[in-house]
């Protein structure tokens, strides 16, 4: 079914006395991302913004330097599955032959099909300097979040990629099965309403992978937030491609594990070189 949220017919026990009922829950489709006729990748997500989600990976994977370099894009509808069919210009087209997967990959998957360690753990872009951040801020940015996931708030089982701004507020959110997924679908957007993301934050409800950094760089945010932690690479990628990472986003506060310098107690306005209040 390609429709994002199912109705699902259960029995629930409680106390020992079993009753009938219905739950809502997210669907899982294999998406296949295909350029010039030929299929790149077959990932599992969630069947719900799907142009975005194809902008977003092709972006975040380094097929495509720019939105304008998809000619065409085609969303096709199969009885098994979701077919993004793109048409590439015939430079990208050939670079794509280098790097072509042939393979799925299952939702938890950021990097799947991978053929060396250097490509898994290949250096994150640099990012812009943006600007300074209040820890009310970041705070009140990620209190936003989950009344905007509506998706979640039916099933209580998809992940959220949001960016914030402070004049704006969340801009932009998208919600899938999978983290990484979520997080291509808000480059797609981004992209699509040429949104400069190093104006604002880019928003996780999930942990922190090296994926996820090298993903948020390609976006062009100098400033992520997540609910969860990170793992050690994933701070260490984000040192290097200048990220600030907060992890660990919680009601009471949060963790500032890289590039401190962007969060400050009382913030002037954008900065170009150096950090300072």
């Amino acid at each position: 079914m390609h429709v994002p949220v199912q109705a699902i017919d259960r029995e629930i026990w409680r106390d020992d006395v079993a009753s009938e009922g219905t739950r809502l829950i997210p669907e899982e489709t294999p998406l296949a991302l295909t350029y010039n006729g030929g299929t790149y990748a077959v990932m599992m997500g969630t069947p719900q913004n799907l142009e975005d989600f194809a902008v977003g990976f092709s972006l975040d994977e380094g097929i495509i330097k720019s939105v304008d370099d998809i000619k065409s894009l085609e969303i096709v509808r199969l009885d098994d599955g979701i077919e993004l069919r793109m048409w590439l210009a015939s430079e990208d087209a050939a670079r794509i032959s280098e790097r072509r997967r042939h393979i799925a990959g299952p939702t938890g998957c950021g990097i799947c099909g991978i053929d060396s360690i250097a490509e898994a753990i290949r250096p994150a872009a640099i990012v812009r300097q943006g600007q300074l951040f209040t820890p009310q801020q970041i705070m009140s940015a990620m209190q936003a979040i989950a009344p905007l996931q509506s998706i979640n708030m039916q099933t209580r089982a998809v992940h959220a990629a949001a960016f914030w701004t402070p004049p704006n507020g969340i801009v932009a959110l998208r919600e899938d099965v999978g983290r990484h997924n979520a997080l291509d679908k808000l480059a797609g957007a981004l992209a699509r309403s040429r949104t400069d993301a190093s104006a604002g934050l880019v928003l996780l409800t999930s942990r922190v992978s090296v994926e996820m950094v090298q993903k948020t760089a390609a976006i062009g945010g100098p400033v992520m937030v997540a609910v969860s932690a990170p793992t050690a690479l994933a701070v260490r990628t984000a040192e290097a491609a200048g990220i600030t990472l907060i992890a660990i986003a919680r009601n009471d506060g949060f963790e500032v594990f890289t590039h401190q310098g962007r969060v400050a107690a009382h913030c002037g306005q954008e900065i170009i070189d150096v950090v300072a209040c």
